[in-house]
């Protein structure tokens, strides 16, 4: 059996209507990104920051439905991608592609975009104060800002915080056989949790209507046993240590 039947596999045990389209009830994904397209109007200009490759887009293992939902382009006006690597030129997902550099100002003028969209890009961010400044410096007013990254309290954070980044690869090419090693980066977790959010985009600046968030366990380590207990633990543990944290705050 693939890779990516036994995962599959061993997810539709415990989620068996991912017979149906390929997802399950509670995936990320989909709960994200159904909420960006419940924001979008066609003449938009929207913000993919850390774009990175694109490479959901061309995998086969990702649902068609779930590629359908997650695609920005085509749907807005404009939907430009930026990323501080330059495998931004790969990505076929977006308008346009920008290289960016992490310590400079962001190549857009004020009020630039109607929505920004970073997913799975917070907990890279070491300098949240000049980056997040950036941010809301080029939404518009009423623009959104919307995020989704790990939550700094969940416990797959916590035991990612104790190993040092230059053994994330090794660890993730056993708990997630299927991701590449070029998709991987350091993290540094100074942006994943709501106080954090609140500190950098303060109350009299965005409403924010973030939340916590809970899908089935992803790095299992293509072990039944080990999926079974991550799953039973996910759904007793309390709102503040849920593994997801869904970021939406509206410029006022």
């Amino acid at each position: 059996m693939s890779t990516m039947n036994q995962r599959d596999a061993i997810t539709a045990r415990y989620y068996p209507e991912k017979a149906l389209g390929g997802y399950t009830r509670v995936d990320g994904t989909l709960e994200y990104y159904s909420r960006i397209n419940a924001l979008l109007h066609a003449d938009m200009s929207v913000l993919d920051f850390g774009a990175g490759r694109g490479a959901w887009f061309k995998e086969e293992r990702i649902p068609r439905y779930i590629q359908h939902v997650r695609l920005l382009k085509g749907k807005v006006a404009r939907c430009v991608g930026c990323d501080v690597d330059s495998a931004i030129f790969e990505n076929d997902t977006v308008d346009e592609k920008i290289i960016i550099s992490a310590s400079e100002k962001l190549p857009f003028a004020d009020e630039t975009f109607d929505l920004i969209s970073a997913d799975y890009v917070f907990e890279h961010v070491t300098n949240p104060q000049f980056i997040f400044s950036e941010l809301s410096r080029i939404v518009r007013k009423d623009g959104w800002i919307c995020a989704r990254t790990p939550n700094k309290y969940g416990y797959i954070s916590l035991m990612t915080r104790l190993i040092n980044n230059k053994y994330h690869k090794k660890i993730l090419s056993k708990a997630q056989p299927e991701r590449q090693e070029i998709d991987v980066f350091p993290t540094a977790f100074k942006a994943n949790a709501l106080r954090d959010i609140r500190q950098w985009f303060p109350s009299d600046q965005f409403k924010s209507y973030s939340y916590y968030y809970e899908s089935e366990p992803s790095y299992f380590f293509n072990k039944v046993w080990c999926f079974y207990l991550m799953d039973k633990l996910n759904k007793v543990l309390p709102n503040p240590f849920k593994s997801t944290l869904m970021i939406f705050l509206k410029k006022i």
